[in-house]
């Protein structure tokens, strides 16, 4: 019945075109709600289902262990279908539109069409499963370590800034170039307004269409005033990773390529994703192309998958925390665009704050966000459009946030004035809840709308505290308000609920070392990139950021494995899941930090 239905794709490939006719014949749709049980453990399975739209996820009876997640194309439960009961709950995380074939159309072609039936015999169902997965993580690593070389890149084609609109289009053409980079003339004023040690624009074949049919100049016009400047690049041998990070970040299609001195060559998106079309887990596509929160659901719910793909290929963690971090700005910021009005993007800044301002979450944590207006704009819908926003954050899988540290609290929707006002406030005042709230607005990171809105507020914050002893000193406190979890003879000690690595290791390192950065005027948000900051201006002794750096990398690490390994995403340590040389490890960091808030409290002379 639907001629929309994918006959191109396994199994149904390998039907006969008769095959194929009775099974079009045979499908009918059916409609789930978000959180409908679709297949119930037990019972009798009478159609075999095929994802068109939404997610579904394969659930244990017995303990909700996750088996599988389904989205569009994908089909379950066969094993029902062959074995005659179904196993495991089926139910559907969204909204979910499905093709429903009878079970005694589907066993007849099966019993009817052996390669067909190949496809779902158990073992080689099983196997392929290990080949897939195998080759997933392989595709994964070769992404990630894969660099920068003459391979991925193609030589630039280097233009002189006189040349003549129409003269550029031509040259481009006959070379099938979308781009071209520009030699900018000596007295170009952008020049003299940044360091000139990239002298070059950029000038792209739509650059030059929107200079003549919008801005209407004549075809005369030399490219050199039209191009764009600065040109990001990626150094040669850099991770090809890193450039897809500064891509997806930018919104960029291309980026040049540096050797130190020169351009060498430019690097397409196209061309990074022909190297890795393989790759499963290129999240930032589907985000791209989501033209609703269902379709962006799809991609949030992907990235604890990614998230254990890339631990088992023992990829480091800081790196995880970079790509995940990136990913869930991508999905923040969709989230925007898809319910903030488009004529009001560039008068308001979502920011972001917590561990995902500073780049440091993995597994999904509460929401930490607030809004930045424009001075003087008149918004009567804000609050709703707030209530909006963080309903739909919750949807795509980020909690609520017990403080109400969220958009859709008026309290953190300010105006850019009235944000430098509170910050002022805040910092005069000596109250642990003010402190905090001041410290969550140091991590602030913008990821939606006009970012320039964030710049001046930032500033702000610098201004008022960089050299202000008195209100660093109350600032550092909770840093060191909490008991280290080590026993009177330095052994880790542990609690029923198991070991709070959070309030115990990783909050002292986060928070003093943004006390430490905001104190010389450290304008990075990541705390290692802070580390490595202050201890580049010998603030920090070289082994002590270096100790700082592997203690907070290990408890990360720690807490990441416990966290998908129990399905859980609590700040707690199981001991006894932790073998012999990760518990002397964290000993050794415990002590680590312990060190580090007598450091604090000698420097900030705090007594208590």
């Amino acid at each position: 019945m639907p001629e929309k239905f994918n006959m191109q794709s396994p199994p149904f490939d390998r039907l006969t075109a008769v095959q194929q006719k009775t099974l079009r014949a045979s499908l009918d749709v059916a409609y789930f709600r978000a959180r409908e049980i679709i297949l119930q453990s037990g019972h009798q399975c009478t159609h075999l289902h095929i994802v068109i739209k939404g997610a579904v996820e394969e659930q244990s009876a017995e303990d909700r262990t996750i088996f599988a997640h389904y989205a569009n194309d994908d089909l379950f439960d066969v094993r029902a279908l062959l074995d005659n009961k179904i196993r495991h709950h089926y139910f559907a995380l969204e909204d979910t539109l499905c093709y429903l074939l009878p079970k005694s159309v589907f066993l007849d072609l099966y019993e009817n069409n052996g390669q067909f039936a190949a496809y779902f015999d158990n073992n080689l169902a099983k196997r392929q499963a290990l080949l897939d997965a195998a080759q997933q993580q392989k595709n994964l690593a070769e992404f990630i370590l894969t660099k920068v070389d003459s391979d991925i890149y193609h030589p630039p084609m280097i233009l002189s800034h006189d040349l003549p609109i129409d003269k550029v289009t031509e040259i481009l053409k006959s070379n099938a170039l979308d781009a071209a980079l520009i030699t900018l003339s000596d007295d170009d004023q952008r020049l003299a307004n940044t360091k000139p040690d990239m002298p070059y624009g950029i000038i792209t074949r739509t650059n030059m269409l929107h200079a003549v049919m919008i801005d209407r100049l004549p075809l005369d016009t030399p490219v050199g005033n039209i191009a764009t400047y600065p040109v990001l690049h990626v150094d040669e041998h850099d991770y090809l990773f890193n450039a897809m990070m500064t891509m997806t970040r930018h919104r960029l299609k291309r980026l040049m390529v540096w050797d130190g001195q020169r351009p060498i060559g430019m690097l397409d998106m196209i061309e990074i994703l022909s190297a890795f079309s393989t790759h499963s887990h290129v999240l930032t596509l589907t985000i791209a192309r989501a033209n609703s929160v269902e379709e962006l659901a799809v991609a949030s719910n992907r990235q604890r998958q990614l998230v254990e793909s890339l631990l088992s290929h023992g990829i480091r963690t800081r790196f995880i925390m970079e790509l995940i971090s990136a990913i869930n700005e991508q999905i923040i910021e969709k989230a925007f665009e898809l319910t903030i009005p488009p004529a009001l993007h560039d008068h308001c800044c979502l920011i972001v704050l917590g561990s995902e301002g500073r780049g440091e979450q993995v597994v999904k944590t509460d929401q930490d966000n607030a809004l930045i207006l424009r001075d003087g704009l008149e918004w009567p819908q804000c609050n709703v459009i707030m209530n909006k926003l963080t309903h739909t954050l919750q949807r795509l899988g980020y909690p609520l946030c017990p403080g109400n540290v969220m958009v859709n609290n008026p309290d953190w929707v300010k105006s850019q004035t009235e944000w430098k006002q509170t910050l002022s406030s805040w910092s005069k005042a000596a109250s642990a809840a003010q402190v905090m709230k001041l410290a969550i607005m140091a991590d602030a990171h913008a990821v939606g709308g006009n970012k320039d809105l964030l710049g001046p507020i930032s500033d702000h914050l610098h201004q008022i505290m960089v050299n202000n002893m008195l209100t660093l000193q109350d600032f550092t406190r909770p840093a060191l308000q909490f008991s280290l979890p080590l026993t009177l003879f330095g052994n880790v000690k542990n609690d029923k609920q198991g070991l709070d690595v959070k309030s115990g290791g990783i909050f002292p390192i986060v928070h003093g070392i943004r006390t430490l950065s905001l104190e010389y005027h450290i304008t990075d948000k990541n705390t290692f990139a802070r580390i490595e900051a202050l201890a580049k201006k010998n603030i920090l002794e070289p082994d002590t950021a270096d100790n700082l750096t592997e203690a907070l990398k290990l408890f990360f690490k720690l807490r990441l494995n416990q966290q998908l390994d129990n399905q859980h995403s609590h700040n707690r340590l199981d001991l006894k899941q932790l073998e012999r040389s990760e518990r002397d490890l964290l000993r050794h960091s415990f002590h680590v930090v312990k060190k580090f808030k007598q450091f604090l409290g000698y420097h900030y002379q705090i007594r208590d």
